[in-house]
C-alpha cells in the first residue's frame, strides 16, 4: 500500500486520484499485521512503531472483534528536514470461532504489539450413528 496503483482516470488531473488513495494522504494511517495459531493460541501482531501504549493505545474485545485504536504523535527530525507522523489509527478483526475472550494477552515490544487469544479445545469429531430398521 506505500506505492500508489497508477489507475486510468479521464479529467484534467488523473494522477490526484492516485495521490488521494496514497497512506501518506489518508486522514486515518493504516495498521500492517499479521495474524497465525501457536500452541493453542490466536495471535495477531501490529506494527505500531512510535507509539505509547500506556496512552496512545487501546484494545478492546467485544462478540468475537478484537479492536486495535490509537493516535500516533511520532516526529522525526533530521539535519535539512522534518517529517511527523501522527493521527488516528482503528482495525478491527473478526477472531475464529470459539476462542475464549477472557484469556487475552497484549504487549508491546520494539515497535510491535502482539495480542494472543487462547483457542477453544478441539471437539471431537462427531461419530456416525447407525440406523437400525424394523422388520
Amino acid at each position: 500500500m506505500g506505492t500508489p496503483v497508477r489507475r486510468e482516470h479521464g479529467g484534467l488531473f488523473p494522477e490526484l486520484f492516485d495521490w488521494l488513495d496514497w497512506p501518506a494522504v489518508r486522514s486515518q494511517q493504516p495498521i500492517r499485521f499479521e495474524d497465525y495459531i501457536k500452541d493453542g493460541r490466536y495471535v495477531v501482531r501490529a506494527e505500531l512503531p512510535g507509539i505509547d501504549p500506556e496512552k496512545d493505545l487501546e484494545i478492546t474485545v467485544r462478540n468475537g472483534v478484537l479492536t486495535i485504536r490509537g493516535e500516533r504523535r511520532e516526529e522525526l527530525k533530521e539535519q535539512h528536514r522534518t517529517e511527523f507522523r501522527y493521527g488516528s489509527f482503528s482495525r478491527s478483526i473478526t477472531l475464529p470461532p470459539g476462542v475464549d475472550e477472557q484469556d487475552i494477552h497484549a504487549v508491546y515490544d520494539k515497535g510491535i504489539l502482539e495480542v494472543s487469544v487462547k483457542l477453544a479445545e478441539e471437539k471431537q469429531e462427531g461419530r456416525r450413528i447407525q440406523v437400525e430398521t424394523q422388520r
